[in-house]
């Protein structure tokens, strides 16, 4: 290992969802630490822009573009502004994803389930198919899906969810089987409660609830997930393999 194991000084990412939220904290992370990185959004182009140009002005090399990673010709795309703009990428990270409402599962829709599976599941193979043969040729990659506790705690009202998280977590250890022979390691970050977008949706009495049922007493930040992502896309992380990590503040003790 070298002397600084969480430099990635050389290497470039993509990561999806990257404009709010644990993906942009995770963008963040790994342009501080050297990596030339590209992002995508869905329609969030003011935060996008925010979040590009306060760090390009700070000197790190960013990029970023619009792309839903559930639509197999966005992502083709995608991956082709990717090669234009930043070239061969090392570090993907998949984290893109959506909540689709807390609801009984009898209220669930095809419509709904479909686009709850198309973005967090669909999403992470598409995106993945799109850069993982240039990692094996080079001997070298990483690839982080960003899943939840709740692939393996369930919740009430959340059975899309869930599934989409748990299908996430099955795809890591596969694909972590295939890739870790060609230098491509594939993990999975599963957060638990963090203060987002998502979990502010609910109500303060849930909010409240979550919060005193955690050991901590309080919601992680996404700045407490993005070093994880760190671990995982640097050398630090090489004997990861098809492995899930989990922040979650005690919510699943795994």
């Amino acid at each position: 290992m070298t002397s600084q194991p969480f430099d990635l000084t050389g290497r470039t990412a993509l990561v999806t969802g990257g404009s709010r939220g644990i993906g942009a904290a995770i963008v963040e992370i790994l342009a501080r630490h050297g990596a030339t990185v590209a992002f995508c959004h869905h329609d969030d182009d003011h935060a996008a822009a925010a979040l590009t140009d306060s760090l390009s002005l700070e000197g790190y090399s960013v990029a970023s573009r619009t792309c839903d990673v559930s639509i197999e010709k966005e992502v083709d795309d995608l991956a082709e502004w990717t090669s234009q703009t930043v070239g061969h990428v090392d570090i993907v990270v998949n984290s893109a994803g959506v909540g689709g409402g807390d609801r009984p599962f009898s209220a669930v829709d095809p419509v709904e389930w479909d686009r709850v599976i198309g973005v967090n599941l669909r999403g992470s193979y598409l995106v993945t198919r799109a850069f993982y043969e240039p990692m094996v040729e080079k001997g070298w990659g990483r690839v982080i899906n960003i899943a939840s506790q709740l692939a393996y705690k369930g919740a009430t009202g959340l059975a899309h969810y869930c599934a989409s998280k748990a299908g996430v977590v099955g795809f890591t250890k596969a694909l972590a089987l295939e890739g870790a022979p060609h230098g491509v390691l594939v993990n999975t970050i599963a957060p638990g409660p963090v203060d987002t977008a998502l979990l502010r949706g609910h109500s303060e009495l849930w909010l409240e609830n979550k919060r005193s049922s955690l050991p901590l007493g309080r919601v992680g930040e996404v700045d407490e997930i993005a070093p994880t992502a760190l671990l995982l896309a640097s050398d630090a992380g090489s004997f990861y393999v098809g492995q899930t990590l989990s922040p979650n503040g005690g919510d699943v003790l795994l």
